[in-house]
């Protein structure tokens, strides 16, 4: 059997990868799973009654784009969040999920030759979420890997790139605040970046997911920097979810916004391939957008953890505090020996940061770092789980 040229460098995904490295080794203690950034805090109080409600919607198909109320609830928190105005029926789009639309977008929008008639390029930060290599290799792009280490802020430096490349660029993902380190995008990180997708063509794909998960500071969003600098909607893809927001990842609702003419392309697209939420969903999913104050719950225990964290890590070589998000990016000198260790010792389970790098000129920039998902809603867990981590991994 054979499979398309595209995808055959393509590394096993991450977790698989972890289970095999881990098979056959018995845990070294009570298992504390720090590896899938899959929240655990407490659900939204009013996501059982509205599922309730409007269960006999399980029987309708749903509107492909979102209803009418799902679309008008997501601009509205962008008003609230970002001061911005967008139109709902043009402007948005919902998302079985944020992976759905990074991927999709990437099909919608990347075309099959670059301006000058050459293969186009697609920018990835390198570590990265691996759904934007698929996406690039399922384009028929090049996939070019910016590294994001501490040299760059852990935020990808893309003005670094040859001309050549820029100039056949048309897609560059960001993730702010990025998995995995936790680094935020500060306004003049966005206006240089959007200036470059501006110059040279390109569309930038802002991974927001994580933006309500920070310490003190919103972290400020492409779209209110693009508003703010009058750039070309069309330039910016932004994607957003509830699954960090509102600690609902089985839900697998989030959106896409950005121009009126990227929204069209995304849509038709979706009209063949994609999957729209099932209509109760999409009614949890308009609350969900419009209440803050299971967010501010739920951000208030992350800060917590953040504090935990830094007193655990205080002297830890290069302990960096995340800025944003929920993970927390270690050095270490060899990511899978110390997840092995780790689990050996411990029963505390990490994923090797390897599994979020690729190898570009003999260096992959994860393999000297382990990454912990703090997603746990138990404070004393994640304080046993890291103290054991330090105290096995200390050099």
């Amino acid at each position: 059997m054979t499979f398309p040229e595209r995808f055959s460098n393509l590394p096993d995904y991450a977790f698989p990868r972890l289970r095999k490295l881990l098979d056959g080794i018995a845990p070294g203690g009570e298992v504390i799973d720090m590896t899938i950034g899959e929240p655990r805090h407490g659900l939204p109080g009013f996501v059982a009654p509205v599922l309730a409600q409007y269960v006999e919607d399980f029987a309708k198909y749903p509107p492909n784009d979102g209803t009418p109320e799902l679309k008008a609830a997501i601009t509205g928190w962008l008003s609230r969040r970002y001061g911005v105005a967008l139109d709902p029926e043009t402007r948005v789009m919902a998302l079985n999920g944020t992976r759905e639309g990074l991927f999709n977008a990437c099909l919608a929008l990347c075309p099959e030759r670059a301006a000058n008639g050459d293969t186009p390029t697609v920018l990835l930060p390198n570590p990265f979420y691996q759904v934007y290599a698929v996406a690039a290799a399922a384009a028929g792009a090049e996939p070019v890997l910016v590294p994001a280490t501490l040299a760059t802020g852990f935020l990808p430096d893309f003005s670094a790139l040859p001309e050549d490349v820029l100039a056949r660029a048309e897609i560059a993902y960001i993730c702010s605040p990025s998995n995995p380190q936790g680094a935020v995008a500060d306004t003049l990180y966005w206006r240089e970046l959007i200036g470059m997708a501006e110059g040279y063509g390109f569309r930038l794909f802002a991974d927001e997911c994580y933006s309500e998960v920070y310490r003190d500071t919103p972290p400020p969003g492409v779209l209110q920097v693009a508003a703010d600098m009058g750039a070309d909607p069309e330039k910016i893809v932004s994607f957003h979810s509830l699954s960090k927001r509102s600690n609902l990842p089985g839900l697998r609702s989030g959106f896409v916004a950005s121009g009126p003419a990227n929204i069209t392309a995304i849509k038709r697209l979706r009209a063949y391939a994609g999957a729209p939420i099932p209509l109760p969903l999409q009614r949890v999913s308009e609350l969900a957008w419009c209440d803050e104050a299971h967010v501010e719950e739920s951000r208030a225990l992350y800060r917590r953890k953040y504090a935990i964290a830094d007193e655990i890590f205080a002297t830890w070589p290069e302990y960096r505090p995340p800025q944003g998000g929920f993970f927390l990016w270690l050095k270490v000198d060899d990511s899978e020996q110390a997840t092995i260790k780790l689990w050996r010792e411990t029963g505390v389970k990490v994923l090797p940061g390897a599994y979020l790098g690729r190898e570009v000129e003999g260096e992959n920039p994860g393999a000297g770092y382990i990454r912990v998902a703090m997603v746990t809603k138990d404070t004393d867990e994640l304080q046993a789980g890291l103290t054991r981590l330090r105290d096995c991994l200390a050099v």
